[in-house]
């Protein structure tokens, strides 16, 4: 609150420079994490949420790669103070506010941030190469009392600065984005193979990946498959009709406005453009691009990036 302000910027400096880690703490949480860990790895979307991004991406890079029980047990304190350090008391540092601030915010932030040791010490970028998986589809029992399958059917896609981000939005949406898309009118409200299916395009700041995911019944994990790879074919080769164009137009320029309700939203939207290297024009292109589409850049873009020989494709059960 920003009566507390002044009180609470020397607690957040020594956040940033001062923490500890005792050890009994760390085992603690060590072991609640193994703990979590081997309760989820029972879990078949947990498994599936995994493998994806491995197949995508290789278990050696960034995105692909998921912690192991023995990840847990050998992080040492050496190992947190480490990180900590480079990372923390040394690291990259971008202040985001937002709100109601005293008269005096600028000079208690250069009193107590200012004066810390960030941005001082250059951290190496790396390049990590991906390593995608040679094969593209995968089945894997997890659990053979299951009843259900956890699919993800996934394809690599470029990241913000490319210029079929944002056009690929609206296809997107109109394809497995939101309760009245393709996939859940087809799958969940036709068929009823599933409760839930979505499709999404991962945020990620190099390389992003465009995701299907749901959970269907054992026996029905196939013609769900076949069903997202019909409503991709249709994608390709017809054109979206003016009524669902608007539909979807109007929902997508929706949430843009209901993420902008207020400060907190707005420093959240900011701070992401921010952080991916983005400007305020980016915004504001992608409303133009919204409300702009034609039916034929979505056939085109369908025709691109909507082909089933492109996409990883996983069943755990």
């Amino acid at each position: 609150m920003t009566k507390y302000f002044k009180e609470v910027i020397p607690v957040v400096s020594e956040l940033i420079s001062e923490a500890n880690f005792p050890e009994k703490e760390l085992q603690i949480y060590q072991q609640n994490l193994i703990q979590r860990l081997s309760l989820n790895l029972k879990k078949s979307d947990f498994i599936a949420n995994r493998f994806i991004d491995e197949y995508l991406f290789g278990i050696d890079h960034p995105y692909g790669k998921y912690a192991m029980q023995e990840d847990y047990k050998n992080v040492t304190l050496a190992d947190l103070t480490a990180f900590y350090d480079t990372y923390y008391k040394h690291g990259k540092c971008i202040i985001f506010m937002a709100g109601k601030f005293p008269t005096d915010m600028q000079e208690l932030l250069n009193k107590h941030i200012g004066q810390l040791p960030l941005n001082k010490k250059v951290i190496a970028d790396v390049t990590h190469p991906i390593v995608s998986a040679a094969q593209k589809q995968y089945s894997v029992v997890n659990d053979a009392s299951s009843v259900q399958g956890s699919i993800r059917i996934a394809r690599h896609f470029p990241n913000r600065h490319h210029p079929d981000f944002a056009p690929t939005q609206v296809l997107n949406n109109i394809f497995g984005g939101f309760f009245g898309s393709r996939l859940m009118r087809n799958i969940r409200e036709d068929k009823g193979y599933t409760y839930g299916i979505h499709s999404y395009i991962q945020n990620h700041v190099q390389q992003c990946a465009w995701m299907i995911s749901t959970d269907a019944g054992k026996d029905v994990c196939k013609p769900t498959i076949e069903e997202v790879y019909k409503e991709m074919k249709i994608l390709r080769e017809e054109l979206v009709s003016e009524d669902e164009l608007k539909l979807v137009k109007n929902y997508v320029l929706g949430g843009l406005l209901g993420d902008l309700d207020g400060p907190f939203q707005i420093i959240a939207r900011w701070k992401s453009y921010i952080l991916n290297d983005l400007t305020d024009a980016y915004f504001y292109n992608t409303i133009d691009v919204v409300k702009s589409i034609q039916p034929e850049q979505l056939k085109t873009l369908a025709e691109q990036y909507l082909k089933p020989e492109d996409f990883y494709e996983l069943v755990v059960y």
